[in-house]
């Protein structure tokens, strides 16, 4: 890591972007808005579709084989969700930021990173384009499709309410917090001799939450997700606990939002020193 003074970098040189209005209607006027509303809405539906048929195939293969080690399992499937985080994020981040999941978009809402239109609009998009990309697993796999419940996201037997709103917070907070972390400005310029590719350690932390939370939830961690695939399902049993699939990621996202922005970059005593400094004037 590179220290103060090092590679050009000195942290007294660093301002931090400004942030972002909270109602900024000059968006609405901007093609770049709308073209990153249609790149949200085409990355969403192509995670979908992809990760969603690479669960309904992997249920398929483990139903009709006696083989104990038949279909991708546990692995592949948090390896299908990592690996398409990371190409999408890869693909989208210069144009719509790469945010893909409500729970990242809210994050970086409450951070001032996007306005309050933004992130509606974004919200909007994703979800569209969730339900799109299930309807597209469906619509060529309707067998399968409907055997296997849909890739839906459901509440495991022998686990409680709490435990998967737990597994829900946690994940999303990691998950948004490497979002943080991955993509903080400061960190770039203090760091821009180190190739980093911020896509990568995203798509990981999907990838291990996905590894650790399968089994309790089928791993949400994205309320577009969760709600693409119970749209397109439309069974009571996908409905009954979906709250979990909202209420989580968004208190996750905004647990990881106050951590970055007020703990480790100092938001609080910035804030508040501005405060100070302004009262003795």
């Amino acid at each position: 890591m590179a220290k103060e003074g090092e590679h050009g970098f000195h942290a007294k040189d660093y301002v931090d972007p400004p942030p972002a209005p909270l109602i900024d209607a000059a968006e609405l006027k901007k093609w770049s808005f709308y073209r990153a509303l249609i790149a949200e809405f085409i990355a969403t539906m192509l995670f979908l579709y992809i990760t969603i048929l690479t669960v309904i195939g992997n249920k398929s293969q483990v139903g009709t084989s006696n083989d104990s080690c038949a279909g991708v399992g546990i692995l592949g499937i948090a390896w299908a969700f990592g690996g398409m985080i990371f190409i999408l994020v890869y693909c989208t981040a210069g144009i719509s930021g790469g945010h893909i999941n409500p729970a990242v978009t809210f994050g970086l809402f409450l951070a001032r990173k996007v306005s309050l239109i933004r992130a509606i609009a974004y919200m909007v998009a994703q979800c569209l384009g969730a339900i799109c990309g299930v309807g597209l697993v469906k619509a060529f796999q309707k067998s399968y499709y409907n055997r296997y419940e849909g890739g839906t996201n459901t509440l495991s037997d022998g686990y409680s309410t709490g435990t998967g709103l737990g597994a829900e917070i946690i994940g999303t907070f990691l998950l948004v917090y490497t979002v943080f972390s991955a993509t903080d400005p400061k960190r770039k310029a203090r760091d821009s001799h180190v190739p980093v590719l911020a896509p990568l350690p995203i798509g990981f932390a999907v990838f291990m939450v996905h590894l650790a939370t399968i089994p309790v939830t089928g791993t949400g961690i994205n309320p577009a997700r969760s709600f693409g695939a119970a749209v397109i399902y439309n069974n009571k049993k996908a409905w009954d606990d979906h709250w979990i699939f909202w209420v989580g990621p968004m208190i996750g996202a905004a647990i990881a939002a106050f951590y970055h922005q007020f703990i480790l970059r100092a938001g609080a005593a910035k804030a508040l020193g501005s405060f100070r400094s302004q009262t003795h004037v």
